[in-house]
């Protein structure tokens, strides 16, 4: 069994796995084909000790995961639209499978990812707040900032859900935890081990997310009433603290879910990934499996004994040399 936690998300017909000191993607191709891709995790500042501190690390992460996962995302979609698309070439002459994100458009998105962020579940709550009870005492006024803040993330994550790419995306997003699963219980990596295992997983981002709400409902009732301006900039300002402890939380209640009081505080967490996550079909599941073992192979692990090859080829960038590795 691997001595680290691995991570992941869900992507356009793929998964994304976040291992030690790299990721792996693995997407199915349009032509049916898995394809799939590795990168280092080269954040210049990681490899310090400054990065394993505690609160430190957790803003590390979410910074990769916020640059590295936007990136896979769109190229996903260009993998997604390969059939829709004339063919491109790679640097090798190759076909491409779809061409990468500029470094200028992929900052563009984040900053505007991130703003849309914090006007639809910050800003709004709060001004919703204090338009509906301005005139209450300061924590009447908090407790409905909260109630919106859980209002508005639960009807956006369950609109987005009726569409059937996202409905699709969600059943990626619960082949990915059930393969961490049987990867942390070691198990082999085949179908039939990953499927006999729940689609929710106590270290997911929709846990991330609703640790975040509950922290920052608790962090902006100490704050307290102040002046407009004040407490619009106070969200801004303490997201990276929320982050960081919300981060801390998360990992804390991964290592000690088996006490009652740690699994009823994270409880909501789980509740809401009946939203986010779906059964996945054998086929998504052998996308994660991909996955999983890639990254496995490039931390240097051994894949779990009794493991099933899937057949799997390099995905090939535009203007990009393709992954180095033979067809499984």
């Amino acid at each position: 069994m691997a001595r680290f936690s691995y991570g992941g998300q869900a992507l356009i017909e793929g998964v994304l796995m976040r291992g030690r000191d790299a990721i792996a993607v693995a997407l199915r191709h349009p032509d049916g084909r898995i394809v799939w891709s590795d990168e280092r995790l080269g954040t210049g500042f990681r490899g310090t000790r400054w990065a394993k501190l505690p609160l430190v690390r957790g803003l590390v992460v979410l910074y990769e995961t916020l640059v590295i996962g936007t990136r896979w995302l769109v190229r996903s979609a260009g993998v997604a639209a390969a059939a829709e698309l004339p063919p491109a070439a790679a640097a090798d002459g190759r076909p491409a499978d779809t061409a990468d994100l500029g470094k200028l458009s992929l900052a563009l998105m984040l900053i505007l990812t991130l703003v849309v962020g914090l006007g639809l579940f910050f800003f709004a709550p709060l001004l919703i707040a204090r338009f509906v009870a301005g005139g209450q005492p300061g924590i009447v006024e908090r407790a409905v900032e909260g109630l919106v803040q859980v209002a508005i993330f639960l009807g956006y994550l369950s609109l987005i859900g009726r569409t059937s790419d996202v409905r699709r995306t969600f059943q990626y997003h619960g082949a990915e935890h059930m393969t961490i699963h049987a990867l942390e219980a070691g198990d082999p990596l085949t179908v039939d081990e990953v499927r006999k295992y729940p689609t929710a997983h106590p270290r997911c981002g929709t846990e991330f997310l609703v640790v975040v709400i509950l922290v920052s409902i608790v962090t902006f009732s100490i704050v307290g009433r102040q002046a407009l301006p004040a407490m619009i900039l106070s969200r801004v300002v303490l997201i990276p603290v929320i982050a960081a402890v919300s981060y801390e939380l998360l990992r804390f209640g991964a290592r000690h879910r088996a006490n009652p009081l740690v699994r009823v505080f994270f409880e909501p967490g789980i509740w809401v990934q009946k939203i986010t996550t779906k059964q996945p079909t054998d086929e998504m599941l052998e996308v994660a499996i991909v996955s999983i073992e890639q990254a496995l192979l490039a931390d240097g692990e051994e894949l779990p004994a009794g493991s099933a090859p899937i057949g799997r080829s390099p995905l090939v960038l535009a203007g990009a040399p393709p992954a180095e590795a033979a067809e499984g």
